[in-house]
């Protein structure tokens, strides 16, 4: 069956207890956990003192790391020695990786191989995940928004691939390309593991909504995922101190699979 995924930042301890609550009463499986930079020290242990298991998602373009660019290869070097510090403490199952904007492919393969040579002993953790066609930022390109980037990345890195459905539907629509047909594309690849949330249909730029908030066909959507599939649900938290609003998500996730699957 579905595992179901809360996504959550390495600071945010003020949803700890909520997160507790909720594992223990069965709504999510796993945390995927965003590794922010600078924040190994003083918050692993306490995350550690879960008894959850873990997805480590790296940093990304707005908090500095860049696998698109040479000229940040020593700050992301920097970046994922904290990454996977917070992988080996936490027995993460997969460390989620962006290919990076604004560069070249090819560029993202060298540092993505590089990254797997300094730390091997975690390197067949790794998944990219595709991108938009446009980042947030200037209309810059994102690497990875194509199912041809995602297979090359996979290819010359033997990597693996978390695919964000999102992300796959503003791309196609950037590209004027038919939203299922593209995520067809990308399912042919054969993700570990998928990022789902609700949006705009026709838009172009990234947005998380909540489910049953946007227009998405979520259950056409859901159908094409693997059975045992891992997925995290990318919606927004709009309180500090509860985590109702996702667990509002889940429930009408859960009564969509109930329903239509």
């Amino acid at each position: 069956m579905y595992k179901i995924g809360l996504k959550l930042w390495s600071i945010n301890k003020n949803y700890i207890e909520e997160a507790k609550r909720l594992y223990s009463e069965n709504v999510f499986n796993y945390i995927e956990l965003f590794a922010v930079p600078d924040s190994y020290n003083d918050f692993v242990y306490l995350w550690k003192e879960l008894d959850i298991p873990y997805i480590i998602h790296a940093p990304h373009f707005s908090v500095g790391m860049n696998l698109a660019k040479k000229e940040c290869f020593k700050k992301n070097i920097e970046l994922a020695k904290e990454t996977f510090k917070f992988a080996k403490d936490l027995s993460a199952k997969f460390i989620i990786f962006h290919p990076g904007i604004d560069g070249d492919i090819q560029e993202t393969v060298g540092q993505l191989n590089k990254i797997k040579e300094i730390f091997e002993d975690l390197q067949d953790k790794i998944l990219i995940e595709n991108k938009p066609y446009y980042a947030l930022v200037d209309d810059l390109v994102c690497n990875g928004n194509s199912p041809e980037d995602i297979e090359f990345v996979m290819q010359n890195t033997n990597v693996g691939f978390c695919l964000d459905i999102g992300h796959a539907i503003y791309s196609a629509n950037a590209k004027k390309i038919n939203q299922f047909e593209y995520l067809q594309k990308f399912m042919k690849l054969k993700p570990q593991m998928f990022h789902l949330c609700d949006g705009d249909f026709n838009g172009v730029y990234d947005g998380h909504k909540h489910i049953e908030d946007g227009n998405f066909d979520l259950k056409k959507i859901i159908n094409l995922l693997p059975k045992n599939s891992f997925i995290s649900i990318e919606t927004p938290k709009d309180s500090e101190q509860n985590l109702f609003d996702f667990e509002k998500d889940v429930r009408f996730l859960k009564n969509i699979i109930q329903n239509y699957v």
